[in-house]
């Protein structure tokens, strides 16, 4: 997982969740630790890839990856 990138690691947490957020914390940490490579400040998902796509859906997923320290945004 050293080698993946941003788009690769947030590609593999779109498919986790449509999977039922499997290994989705495994995917959260590799996004981190890609962004630090890359020095990225946050991550952007788009929210018609999100299983739920609306205000209430966006906001459990910021706080959840927060907690895991990465900061999301979305388009």
């Amino acid at each position: 997982m050293s080698d993946i990138t941003v788009t690769q690691a947030i590609d593999a947490i779109y498919a986790s969740i449509q999977n039922g957020n499997e290994d989705l914390d495994l995917h959260i940490a590799a996004l981190k630790g890609a962004m630090a490579k890359e020095g990225a400040k946050e991550a952007t998902f788009e929210t018609a890839k999100l299983a739920q796509g609306n205000r209430q859906g966006r906001k459990l997923m910021q706080s959840y990856f927060k907690k895991k320290g990465v900061t999301v945004a979305f388009v």
